[in-house]
């Protein structure tokens, strides 16, 4: 029970409790004991664990609010030389990862990625701050990704920044592990077509954040040394799920018993992109196997050797480029499929 300044039996205040950590999200979030939350200035150290620095005039980017109520913004690049054929480039979407807890698109190391993303595609890439939990609990960020698209929707084609060099029929809707786990409901949600006039041409899921009450083999075999392991996972679904969800909410899980049927769903294209390391590999695989066999059009790569969110955590590695590379040939077979 608390005290109360009637309260003679309190202790001093000097011998009563200060709040202390209950909820620690890698430095970069702290919940306290009386529920206050602070988020530190500087990101995390890993989030600048990078060797090298794209940010050398190739591709230029600037930032935007995409949304004035909740102050969102958006970081947009494009490379400085025009496309070598002279057509339009392609537009790829990007919502970083951090178990809807942490992370922006002002991070270093998402920065790093989505500049060698716009360079080597190359491609006009546009990288999506989203609500964050616990202060922000889901669906709050699948509302923002639906927003920023509806947002791109217009300024395709009225901002001549975009609209002057990005082909708004060729999108592409990305994201790594809580973003790729938004590019899916993005793509039940709008699939193709559900964003005229604009066209999505594929959905492109990276280590998607996908999970269930029941663990798989990969997250009971999961090190507590690796980058995400059971308990840093088991604290991201405690802040970010809504009070009394557990792990089959249909957010997380798109399977659960209340999750909606997704024989019907036209998702288009997709790239799952999973890590043979990683705590949510089977999980990731087993999404993908699943909806080929419901007759849908997905290309699953494993990455052997690799973590959870490699491509986030470490943007200058030979791996990272190897993922560039698939998620290259990815879009340009969008374009033979017409």
């Amino acid at each position: 029970m608390a005290s109360s300044p009637l309260d003679t039996n309190a202790p001093p205040p000097e011998q009563q409790q200060k709040p202390y950590v209950v909820e620690d999200c890698r430095g970069a979030l702290q919940v306290l004991s009386d529920g206050t939350v602070i988020r530190a200035a500087a990101p995390p150290p890993f989030a600048a664990s990078f060797l090298g620095d794209l940010d050398d005039g190739r591709v230029e980017w600037k930032d935007a609010v995409y949304d004035t109520t909740h102050g969102l913004v958006v970081r947009m690049y494009k490379p400085t030389a025009p496309a070598s054929d002279e057509s339009k480039l392609p537009v790829v979407v990007f919502f970083h990862g951090g178990g809807f807890c942490i992370g922006s698109c002002t991070w270093p190391n998402f920065h790093a990625g989505c500049l060698r993303l716009a360079a080597s595609l190359p491609a006009a890439v546009l990288s999506f701050d989203y609500r964050l939990s616990p202060e922000h609990r889901l669906p709050a960020a699948h509302h923002d990704a639906a927003a920023a698209l509806i947002w791109l929707r217009t300024q395709l084609l009225s901002n001549p920044w975009l609209s002057n060099s990005a082909d708004h029929r060729r999108v592409f809707v990305s994201g790594e592990s809580a973003g790729g786990n938004f590019a899916h409901h993005l793509a039940v949600q709008f699939g193709s077509h559900g964003l005229d006039p604009i066209q999505i041409a594929g959905y492109i899921l990276l280590m998607p954040a996908f999970t269930s009450t029941k663990p798989t083999s990969s997250e009971l075999a999961a090190a507590d040394t690796a980058f995400l392991t059971r308990e840093i996972c088991d604290r991201y679904c405690r802040l970010a799920l809504p009070a009394g969800a557990d792990r089959d909410h249909p957010l997380l899980n798109p399977f659960g018993p209340a999750s909606r049927s997704l024989e019907a769903a036209e998702v288009g294209r997709m790239l799952v992109v999973a890590a043979d390391g990683d705590l949510l590999r089977d999980s990731n695989v087993e999404y993908a196997e699943r909806m080929k066999a419901m007759g849908k059009d997905v290309e699953l790569v494993v990455f052997a050797g690799e973590e959870h969110a490699f491509f986030g955590v470490k943007p200058m590695s030979p791996a990272t480029g190897e993922l560039v590379e698939i998620i290259r040939r990815f879009i340009a077979g969008a374009g033979e499929d017409e």
